[in-house]
């Protein structure tokens, strides 16, 4: 007895001649789809329903971003990292955005497995939604056992993935969800009094900074002035004319 099956088969079992249940049984019966299961990983006979805490949310074809770059002096080459948003309840009053994913990329391939796993938890972790502004203690608290670095300014990095959570943490403060760090009104104004106090202490006058002579000239140790120079292969004074050579 043939019998129409008008939904979409989703799976499929071979059953037990003991199992097989009567035609003409069944035939009295409407034929009902079985649930489908949003899991690819379902043990045989066995079918898992995932759960979602919020609406599942598509990647729109265009997102918008920034791009940041990183240059450690460990490595010779710079990492560039992009962070893309999407915009939630575009045109009303409750527009916000928001991080989707991220991407690193670079000339260094020592780092290469390490990033394309960093990337896709991060992505992953922006995409399920809720409060992502964890990540960036998290990566702020890792530390290179080799070691960190220094970066120009004076701010000291202890590891490329904790500067890397500096840069999400820029990037939530850009889109508003993160606030900036700022002092009080006492606390600058104490702040900008200790900062003037300390440069009339240490205010001093350069002797490099005006000077007649080529830049990077050495200083002479008859006339002390900042004028010894490479002349003709022999180290040669250009303010007293002091040289080892005569």
């Amino acid at each position: 007895m043939a019998i129409k099956i008008e939904h979409k088969i989703v799976k499929y079992e071979v059953q037990k001649p003991e199992e097989i249940p009567d035609p003409r049984a069944q035939a009295a019966k409407p034929a009902v789809a079985p649930p489908v299961a949003e899991s690819s990983r379902d043990r045989p006979g066995q079918s898992a329903q995932i759960i979602r805490m919020h609406e599942k949310l598509e990647r729109p074809e265009v997102l918008i971003g920034s791009t940041y770059k990183i240059k450690t002096p460990i490595s010779d080459h710079a990492m560039y990292v992009t962070v893309n948003d999407i915009v939630l309840n575009e045109g009303t009053d409750s527009e916000q955005r928001r991080p989707f994913e991220i991407f690193i990329n670079s000339k260094n391939l020592d780092h290469y497995q390490w990033i394309v796993a960093l990337t896709r938890v991060i992505s992953a972790v922006f995409r399920k939604g809720g409060d992502v502004t964890f990540l960036v203690d998290e990566l702020k608290a890792v530390f290179d056992p080799r070691g960190g670095y220094w970066q120009p300014g004076g701010k000291f990095m202890p590891s490329i993935i904790a500067e890397l959570g500096y840069v999400i943490e820029r990037h939530l403060q850009t889109i508003g969800l993160l606030r900036r760090p700022a002092l009080d009104e006492h606390q600058q104004k104490l702040v900008d009094e200790k900062r003037a106090e300390y440069e009339a202490r240490a205010r001093q006058t350069d002797a490099f900074a005006k000077s007649e002579f080529p830049e990077g000239a050495q200083l002479c140790a008859k006339c002390s002035t900042a004028a010894v120079v490479m002349m003709d292969g022999c180290m040669t004074c250009l303010n007293c004319g002091d040289s080892k050579c005569m």
